[in-house]
């Protein structure tokens, strides 16, 4: 089946919304917790048992994990396994981006049926060029798994680069994508009063970072993408998981309600 499919599916099911595993101090901090491996494996963990069977995609940022050497990114590899048994999508935030072999192992690590850090999704920078990340979106599209690639990014220091080739590499993937069953997404932020892109033609997953705590609205996605709205899978990390592990399940459905509300 491929990764354009599994996500209909999903959000079908569980509604279309995206929740972060960032456990970084303060969310730690938010759990009672300890900043040290035992509390990243809690709250982490916490997080997919709680959320596992509501949540259609879980997104763990890899880089919370690696702050912990290999005692981290073992942590990550049983949340991943968690999230396949939830029966949710894992879309693991690595933002990594190569050229040749180098570029081949990274896929294979993330990507490849078998490695125990496979996810269903990664995401890209395109930033050594669109065309470099191609051993990464053929491996994903040979295995039924997708990718994002970073287009207009949620953090306002973007702006001053991405202006100049966000549209560059929207279009490059707009024209793989039938090629590619429509494996390959975008991230763009929901925290813009204006992209400064054209994101209207597009025909794949966009991912939306930055509802929350970064200042972005599931209310204001129909203004930022128009009518690319339907193909938005809004973000939040901090909003759901940062009031600690009692307020897990009213703050996931209290935005859950809002999504769908956009979808109507």
């Amino acid at each position: 089946m491929t990764y354009a499919r599994k996500l209909l599916e999903k959000t079908t099911e569980r509604g279309n919304l995206c929740v972060g595993i960032d456990p970084m101090p303060s969310v730690l901090a938010s759990w009672g917790l300890d900043t040290n491996v035992e509390g990243l494996e809690t709250c982490a963990r916490g997080i997919v048992e709680q959320l596992g069977e509501r949540i259609a995609v879980f997104k763990p940022q890899s880089a919370f994990f690696e702050t912990f050497g290999s005692r981290g990114i073992a942590v990550l590899e049983k949340v991943l396994a968690d999230i396949h048994d939830a029966g949710a999508l894992s879309l693991l935030d690595i933002k990594r981006g190569d050229i040749g072999s180098s570029m081949t192992g990274y896929a294979t690590a993330y990507l490849a049926d078998g490695s125990p850090l496979a996810a269903d999704a990664i995401t890209l920078s395109p930033y050594l060029g669109v065309g470099a990340l191609l051993p990464a979106i053929d491996l994903a599209v040979a295995q039924g798994r997708g990718v994002y690639v970073l287009a207009r990014t949620s953090n306002p220091e973007g702006a001053g680069i991405q202006h100049h080739v966000a549209q560059v590499v929207i279009d490059e993937i707009t024209a793989l994508n039938p090629s590619r069953n429509h494996a390959i997404g975008l991230v763009v932020g929901a925290t813009h009063s204006d992209l400064g892109c054209d994101v209207s033609s597009f025909n794949a997953s966009i991912l939306a970072p930055g509802i929350g705590a970064q200042g972005g609205t599931v209310e204001g996605l129909a203004t930022i993408f128009g009518p690319a709205v339907k193909h938005v899978l809004p973000t939040a990390s901090r909003e759901v998981i940062g009031g600690g592990h009692g307020e897990l399940h009213t703050r996931a459905e209290r935005l859950l309600e809002q999504v769908m509300l956009i979808k109507t």
